[in-house]
């Protein structure tokens, strides 16, 4: 099967992960996958992710993140997709409930949060937003 959003694929995948519970999600592997994860772990919405097999297939295990028995993302959403890609300047970077959530950034510097983007100065295309 083609998936034709691969980021679109993954933030389903934990989206419907969370919302039935479990512990970790298992999900194809890639380069901008694995670069939007990193972003994820590092401002603290996920445990932690590792590499395993796939149906035969590289893929990625996602350790969802939950605190108080509530998901530690309240709400995953693609800003560009497909059909409508979204870009946007390092001045002109949406702020996602006034700071309080991030927006993650393909940049020339790779993918960043909206935070490190500011600061490195740079803009690109707007791939989600999380809080």
């Amino acid at each position: 099967m083609a998936i034709n959003d691969p980021v679109g694929d993954l933030l389903t995948r934990i989206r419907n992960g969370q919302r039935a519970r479990k512990d970790s999600v298992l999900t194809p592997a890639s380069k901008l996958r694995t670069r939007v994860l990193d972003v994820l772990q590092r401002e603290g919405y996920i445990r932690g992710y590792s590499d395993e097999t796939l149906n035969e297939h590289p893929g990625i295990r996602i350790e969802l993140k939950y605190f108080e028995g509530q998901p530690a993302i309240q709400h995953i959403a693609r800003v560009s997709k497909p059909g409508r890609r979204v870009y946007s300047g390092s001045k002109e970077l949406p702020r996602v409930r006034n700071g309080l959530g991030i927006t993650i950034v393909s940049t020339p510097k790779g993918v960043l949060s909206d935070a490190e983007a500011r600061e490195q100065n740079v803009g690109g295309e707007v791939l989600a937003e999380v809080f």
